[in-house]
């Protein structure tokens, strides 16, 4: 019997993406006219499932791209979008707006090169992210228990979420490939004995993209 169901959706190409820039809360300018039509796809999806088995609510972290994705599955499902500023993505200190590339030069590395040190001046350690969002996502799952919740998520909030459901120790080298409006879902399962356990349904499914349309060159 499933007992819980957390859904991720990745939001879909924002334009800092197409320009290969660290997209934090200075640089983030939504979503591209790709991004909007993969978002589409993953919503009406979504749709199709909710007329079976309702959603509950739409949650979504501050940044633009979150906030323009999760209103089109809001707006999808005829739900209610809950916007949490806890469901950010890390904080890139001075690195917001540059390029990825130099930004990784610098570091020697993304974030989860050394993830112990911080890649900019003011940023976070990718394991200072990872403990502070894992402690989150344990309080919002804790209070809707027994509901079916969708996150318009930073891909950083799909590794949390396996971070936290698989039990992987902070520090373990662990990667997860989470592309733009991808759908990744999560199900606690209760069986005859009253036990509880946690299981990954699916992981960066995309097949809905298959009717976006392609980005331009």
């Amino acid at each position: 019997m499933i007992t819980t169901e957390l859904v991720f959706v990745r939001h879909g190409q924002a334009q800092c993406n197409a320009d290969g820039l660290v997209g934090g809360p200075r640089t983030c300018t939504g979503l591209t006219n790709l991004g909007y039509a993969q978002v589409e796809q993953a919503a009406r999806r979504l749709a199709t499932e909710h007329h079976n088995q309702a959603f509950d609510l739409v949650y979504t972290g501050p940044r633009i791209r979150l906030i323009q994705t999760g209103e089109i599955i809001s707006q999808a499902l005829q739900i209610p979008m809950t916007t949490d500023d806890r469901l950010d993505g890390p904080v890139h200190g001075d690195a917001d707006g540059k390029p990825w590339t130099a930004v990784k030069t610098a570091a020697g590395g993304g974030p989860h090169a050394h993830p112990d040190k911080q890649w900019a001046a003011g940023s976070d350690t990718w394991n200072g992210y990872l403990e502070r969002a894992c402690r989150f996502l344990r309080e919002l799952i804790e209070q809707h228990q027994g509901q079916r919740v969708v996150f318009a998520a930073h891909g950083e909030t799909v590794i949390t979420a396996h971070t936290l459901l698989l039990g992987i120790p902070i520090g373990s080298p662990a990667g997860f490939t989470v592309n733009h409006a991808s759908i990744t879902r999560w199900q606690r399962h209760r069986n005859r004995l009253n036990q509880t356990r946690w299981i990954l349904d699916r992981h960066n499914d995309t097949e809905h993209l298959r009717l976006a349309p392609a980005a331009s060159s």
